[in-house]
């Protein structure tokens, strides 16, 4: 986190539970980024992330993205397996073709 913080960048997830839930998970792992709650996974579906494969629930792909300071998507990782996931130094690689 201090790497990404050094070079301006905010971390922030985005999960359809519901706060509390992820407000325990928080505490429980200790994470100090932003966790952004989309129970009707309205942001989830604007980005084209939904899980087809997760039938009538609303569960999102397993995604990472990179934005810059205007909004503007500027890399994307997306995967099928909610286990396999860009690694932080992968991100902080591709903040460098950002600049």
């Amino acid at each position: 986190m201090g790497e990404f913080e050094a070079r301006g960048i905010r971390v922030a997830a985005i999960s359809v539970d519901p706060p509390e839930a992820s407000r325990d998970l928080c505490s429980k792992r200790g994470y100090t980024y932003t966790f952004l709650s989309d129970p009707k996974a309205e942001v989830i579906r604007r980005y084209d992330l939904l899980d087809a494969k997760a039938g009538e629930q609303n569960l999102a792909r397993p995604a990472e993205f990179l934005l810059d300071s205007s909004g503007t998507v500027r890399w994307v990782n997306l995967t099928e397996n909610y286990w396999v996931r860009a690694t932080p130094e992968e991100m902080l690689q591709a903040t460098t073709l950002m600049r």
